[in-house]
């Protein structure tokens, strides 16, 4: 699996054209604050996984998903609850001044923006069985790919986490939250909400769980 994105621009081609000034702005906010992971490589990286469900299945609503990788990590700060908020109602500003008349659902990029506050509590079921629900799922299993990347990929994810926390959070206390968070996925029967990532991703991302947390496989 090919993770290193580095040197990629991934807001050079898509299923809608963005003017330069748009551009500009993404770049920006990704970089402010500096982060070592919610960066404009992670978005390329969930771009790459986006490309995998366009190559099949396919996207309902391509362009809405696609402004929603691109937006969805966009304002980030480690200390904050409303990460996500704040990065749907950037998109929708960005959206009204820059694509007014391209027909872009814009509510519905702030609402595939909203739903990735709830990483780990989502169910297969809750967004329906059309389409529509498959996008969400898609979109939802494209942010949290990483999960079963490579080993050593996996663990510089985990590492760059822990450094966009530290000086925000007490050591112990993300070291606590973040290690019932990763056991509460281990502990979930499903860790990926859509089939195609479930087959591709679930046994490597349990496998990589596992030996962070010092559990041996059943």
């Amino acid at each position: 699996m090919r993770e290193n994105t580095a040197g990629v621009d991934p807001l050079s081609a898509g299923p809608l054209t963005l003017p330069e000034a748009q551009v500009e702005a993404i770049r920006t906010a990704y970089g402010t604050p500096p982060r070592e992971y919610h960066n404009i490589n992670h978005v390329a990286e969930v771009l790459r996984h986006y490309a995998e469900v366009a190559d099949g299945p396919g996207w309902a609503q391509p362009v809405e998903v696609w402004l929603a990788v691109l937006y969805h990590d966009a304002i980030y700060e480690a200390r904050r609850s409303d990460n996500e908020t704040r990065s749907a109602r950037l998109a929708v500003e960005h959206l009204q001044r820059w694509q007014p008349e391209t027909g872009v659902d814009a509510a519905r990029v702030s609402w595939l923006i909203e739903q990735t506050a709830r990483h780990g509590q989502h169910l297969p079921a809750d967004f329906g069985n059309d389409a529509n629900g498959d996008d969400v799922r898609h979109f939802l299993d494209c942010d949290m790919a990483i999960l079963g990347a490579a080993p050593e990929v996996f663990d510089a994810y985990d590492q760059a986490i822990a450094a966009e926390y530290r000086g925000h959070v007490p050591g112990w206390l993300f070291r606590r939250n973040r290690r019932r968070f990763l056991k509460a996925l281990l502990e979930r029967p499903r860790i990926f909400l859509s089939d195609l990532f479930h087959a591709r991703y679930d046994a490597a991302a349990r496998d990589n769980l596992r030996r962070l947390l010092g559990i041996a496989a059943r």
